[in-house]
Parts: structure tokens; sequence; C-alpha cells
């Protein structure tokens, strides 16, 4: 059989946690030649999902630098991107996402005239300012790619409304389901003691959109809720962005019921997702995986490209608000029946079937 040459790309570790299962699933196929492209956007963060799924990138191009602009990590990337194409010659590249790995994948292919097929596709907020850049890059692949893996029919919908085709947009679930349930099948070890008397709210906070003034008001909301709920404890696993990691030391480090921690790897972290009582939050990959395993979300944004978990009740936008942030946690922590009401285990991203669903589109289209 003559394989088909198949290149994943991964960047952060976010695109490593849910194209993992995917190249997964592809290893399986006969037909197709796997090569796994590290461009190491973030450098620690990807290296230690990939190290928990068993993959080893082919090809790594070490893009990571300290503080390094937007321009700068584009423009480095279509450059050493040039040279990858060239060399492998692919019949098809996968992209995840929303990064700048995303984007640039996708333009550098267009140039190449390699199709893209984009891995949960068709999210957005209608905002290019919120969630910057991300909002940008996935509309920018969106125009770019051949096929589009949309993880929910609201972006199916999406898709359409921006004139992609019918027939090249499937609906397939989220791939972090697959992985969450992959992880969680596995002896999971938080490695931090915490009090297994106490409740745990679990914190991250990230954004680029929260640098600055919005990010101090989250961190004062946070302050006040360890000091109304001495009872609690508090777990922020601190992104190493000095925008964040500075200002969190800051206001928060001298707090006994607050636990500053590194970021965690993937699979502690999905132990302290199971530990936690509650989960207050700007990352996307959290509102998708939390309501799966039952915990409330209480999400750091003023819009969100993943609406169902809001319709559904189980995820709520408190944006970088002090009086929002700490008036709905500390009713998530009072009122049992709030609690039960968000806590009902709703997945509305996935069946844990998703990379299975991509590789038969693949398997239909090349075999």
């Amino acid at each position: 059989m003559n394989k088909k040459k198949v290149l994943s790309v991964v960047g952060t570790r976010p695109e490593a946690i849910k194209m993992a299962p995917v190249i997964l699933a592809l290893k399986n196929e006969q037909w197709a030649e796997v090569r796994v492209l590290a461009t190491a956007q973030h450098r620690q963060m990807l290296d230690q999902v990939l190290e928990v799924f068993d993959i080893e990138p082919d090809i790594d191009l070490d893009i990571m630098r300290p503080n390094q602009a937007l321009t700068t990590l584009t423009a480095r990337l279509l450059l050493d991107l040039d040279d990858v194409l060239q060399a492998e010659k692919s019949d098809i590249v996968l992209v995840q996402g929303d990064t700048t790995t995303v984007m640039t994948v996708a333009l550098a292919c267009f140039y190449h005239r390699i199709p893209v097929g984009h891995v949960e596709a068709g999210l957005r907020t209608g905002n290019m300012q919120n969630p910057f850049p991300e909002e940008a890059n996935r509309v920018i692949a969106g125009r770019l790619a051949r096929w589009h893996f949309a993880p929910t029919e609201s972006s199916r919908q999406n898709l359409l409304h921006e004139g992609i085709a019918d027939e090249n947009i499937v609906v397939t679930g989220n791939t972090v389901i697959d992985a969450l349930w992959m992880t969680v099948a596995k002896d999971l070890d938080l490695g931090i003691e915490l009090d297994p008397e106490k409740r745990l709210v679990l914190i991250t906070s990230h954004r680029r959109e929260n640098f600055g003034e919005p990010f101090r008001n989250i961190c004062r909301a946070l302050h006040t809720l360890a000091t109304r709920n001495p009872d609690v404890q508090f777990l922020y696993p601190v992104h190493p962005n000095p925008n964040v990691k500075d200002v969190a030391h800051e206001m928060l480090g001298d707090y006994q019921n607050i636990h500053l921690c590194e970021p965690l790897d993937y699979a502690p972290f999905v132990a302290a997702m199971k530990r936690s009582y509650l989960i207050i939050s700007d990352s996307g990959g959290v509102q998708e995986e939390a309501p799966a395993l039952g915990k409330p979300v209480l999400v750091l944004r003023d819009e969100t490209e993943r609406p169902e978990a809001v319709e559904q009740g189980v995820v709520k936008l408190v944006g970088p608000n002090y009086d929002r942030i700490v008036e709905e946690a500390q009713r998530l922590l009072d009122d049992e029946s709030a609690y039960r009401a968000m806590a009902r285990g709703v997945s509305p991203y996935g069946d844990g079937h998703s990379a299975e669903r991509i590789v038969k589109v693949l398997r239909e289209h090349f075999v």
C-alpha cells in the first residue's frame, strides 16, 4: 500500500493534549505514515504532555524564546516551517485549536498548496480582540483549512455562517474528552499535600487579555474568598509568564489557605480537577473537561467560544470582575442546591470517540 504522509503539528500544552488521541489513532492506521512536528511554542509544558501519551516528535523547531513578541514568533515559525514542508512533502497537515502555531502552519501550508485538517474548528466569540490573539488565529486557520473537524453543532454553524462548504465540515466532538478519559483511567497522583477534610478550589488564570488590572482584580477576589473561607483551601498552579507569576506571588503569596505552585503536568492537573469542589479559570480546556467530571466552573472571561456548557448551566461567565467572582464563588460554597445544579456531570463536548471520527474521515478520503 502506498502510504499517505500525515504531519501532525503541536506547539503548546493544550494542542498536545487534544492532538494526542488523533496521533495515537492514526499510528494504528496501515495507510498512514505519521510524523509529529513540535514547534515548542511552549517548551516545558509541551514536553510533559507528549511524555504522558508516549509521543516523541520527529521534528522539533524549539521556537520558544523568553518574552517573545507575536510578530517575532510568527516570522520565525514561517521561515522554519518553509524548510520543513519542503522536506516532508506531506499529503496532509493536521493542526489543533487557535494558537499562533496553528495560524502560521495553516498559512505556510497554503503557500505550499498542502491541505490542512483543523481539529477543533469553528470556535468563535465574534470579537477579534477577545480572546487575543486566539480569535484571529482560528478565523485565519478556518479560511485556509480543507477539513474542518468541529467539536459541536454550534461550531459547525459558525463555519457555515462564514461560507465554509458543508461537505468540508464534520462534527466530531472534542478530542479533549478522549484525552481526559485516557488519563483518568491511569493511577493519578496530584503530588501536592492537601487537607483531605477541606474543600478545594482550583484556580488557573493565564489569558493575555487579563494581564494588568484585570488580573489584579482576579487576585483581589481570590484574596477575599480565602479570607472569608478559612476552612477552604485554594490551589493555584501559577503560569510562568511574569505578567501572571510576579503579580500572583505579590498579592497571594502570604495566605495560609492559598497554595501557589508551579504549573502542574497534565496528569496531576487532571487529578487536581477530580479532587476539586469548584474551579475558577480562564482556560478553554478546563471549560470542556471539568463539566465531564461534574465540577462547576466560573470562567474569568466576559465571552466564551464554548457556549454549550454555559447553556447547560454547568459553566458560568464571571469575567475578571471582583464582585462577580466573589459573589458567584461564595454562592457555590454556601448554597448546596446551587452547587448541585452546576455539578451535574454534563459533557456537551464529546463522548471519548472524537479521534476515531476524525481518522475515519481521513481514511475514507485517502484510501
